[in-house]
């Protein structure tokens, strides 16, 4: 039986090229500013992490952010950059529900999708679940490619963040097959 080779940077880089997901001038760059730990071995979290950095994934803080109308605003153009900016992300806004706190109030995020409006439902303060569903708006229409959330083996009491990842089928298989990723 033959076992995958130890997962680091180059190792992604390479599977990235190969699956179609980076070019070679992405990889020779991610690999330079890397060069310090690009052999280094990976878990799988950083594993899903090291996807930001090869410019396929964006990731959701699961901690606080400093500001919930700026962090979806930057969260979601950081999703239209990775997923090539064919589709305009404008006027992203967080809009108050009714009701008090004590019962979970929703909030909506709503923005302009190349100027149509879109709306996702948000627990108030930051929506970690809402965040993830917001990026899959990024994506332009007849892009294979969709945004799903990498899946990895979990420690308890342990957060992460969410790593979610722009691909097609066959690249979220191979990511499955050579890495261990799974995604939803």
């Amino acid at each position: 039986m033959q076992t995958e080779p130890p997962t680091t940077y180059r190792r992604i880089g390479a599977l990235l090229r190969d699956i179609g997901m980076g070019s070679d001038e992405t990889v020779r760059s991610t690999l330079e500013a890397a060069a310090a730990y690009a052999d280094d071995e990976l878990g799988a979290y950083a594993a899903a992490q090291a996807l930001e950095s090869f410019g396929v994934a964006v990731s959701v803080h699961a901690d606080d952010i400093d500001s919930v109308h700026d962090g979806y605003a930057g969260l979601l153009a950081d999703a239209a950059e990775t997923a090539g900016g064919r589709v305009t992300i404008s006027d992203v806004r967080v809009v108050a529900g009714e009701g008090g706190f004590e019962g979970g109030r929703l909030d909506v995020i709503e923005f302009l999708r190349d100027g149509r409006p879109v709306s996702v439902p948000a627990e108030h303060y930051y929506d970690h679940a809402a965040a993830c569903r917001a990026i899959a708006e990024t994506a332009h229409r007849d892009d294979p490619r969709v945004w799903r959330n990498a899946g990895f083996a979990r420690e308890r009491g342990v957060g992460y963040d969410s790593i979610m990842v722009l691909a097609t089928l066959e690249q979220r298989e191979a990511l499955h097959r050579h890495l261990g990723l799974t995604f939803s």
